[in-house]
């Protein structure tokens, strides 16, 4: 067992900003990097590459859609460094503008993919997050926008400071249902499956931090939703204009708060700022 060695988890990590962001760990972070990805040997491959830059990453698989895989990377922290230091929850994926997909299978896998899941991981790593420990989601501004699109309604909802995690998930079940019967526009919601879904990641964001504050209070962990903002990934295309690398400072920055800040928490944060919610 390694107690005393600090270490970092960063989901879906072998390609883009997040590997980006595990590169810059390795340079900053004191502790263990693990980069870890569905695919065994992408994974590998991306750990390789970084060695040729002489830094240190650490391989873990980890789909975070296959709940045993998540069960078997916790246990694998919690016996080996009595839990984990910082978490970097990556998760997203987009349909392309002109995917003849159904709203509602978009909303269906959407959703899957970048709350439930996310949400998941959450749940079952959190118990293992050390004193000080940081967690970061990485949501996306257009969660933003789609709540401004939300009706006053949702948008009450999304930003209540009472709500709890079983009536967001409630919620964004409700999202899928009434975009699967073609009703979604006329009860409210925004025509984009992926901006509900980092509307619902942001929120759950902070609904884990006002739990985290009553129910660990002298922990001080810190967990905070950000956007990396528009970056050069297969997902946002060529014309994006960051490269990961300038993705990944935000992420890196919540990562890496200090010992003893009580803030930014419970909050979203871009370009290393609070932003409204």
């Amino acid at each position: 067992m390694s107690f005393c060695t600090a270490v970092t988890l960063v989901t879906g990590a072998n390609k883009g900003i997040w590997f980006a962001v595990v590169r810059s760990l390795c340079k900053e972070y004191s502790g263990d990097v693990y980069l870890t990805a569905r695919d065994v040997g992408r994974g590998t491959a991306a750990v390789e590459s970084l060695k040729k830059e002489g830094l240190t990453a650490l391989f873990h698989q980890l789909d975070i859609t296959d709940p045993s895989s998540v069960r078997t990377a916790r246990d694998f922290f919690t016996e080996k460094y009595d839990g984990l230091d910082v978490l970097i929850n990556n998760a997203g994926i987009a349909f392309k503008v002109a995917d003849t997909t159904s709203f509602g299978i978009q909303a269906d896998v959407t959703l899957k993919t970048n709350f439930f899941t996310t949400r998941d991981m959450c749940n079952v790593f959190l118990p293992i997050i050390k004193p000080g420990g940081r967690i970061v989601n990485v949501s996306s501004v257009m969660g933003s926008v789609a709540l401004s699109r939300c009706s006053p309604e949702l948008q009450a909802c999304f930003r209540s400071n009472d709500d709890t995690e079983e009536e967001l998930v409630g919620l964004m079940e409700r999202f899928v249902r009434d975009a699967q019967e073609g009703v979604h526009a006329e009860r409210g919601w925004p025509s984009t499956a992926y901006g509900v879904s980092k509307t619902g990641l942001t929120t759950l964001t902070r609904i884990l931090a006002r739990n985290l504050t009553k129910e660990r209070p002298g922990d001080k962990i810190l967990c905070n939703a950000c956007c990396p903002g528009w970056v050069r990934t297969g997902m946002a295309g060529p014309n994006a204009t960051k490269s990961p690398d300038e993705g990944a400072v935000t992420p890196v920055y919540l990562a890496l708060l200090p010992a003893g800040a009580k803030e930014p928490h419970g909050q979203f944060v871009s370009e290393k700022k609070v932003q409204p919610w």
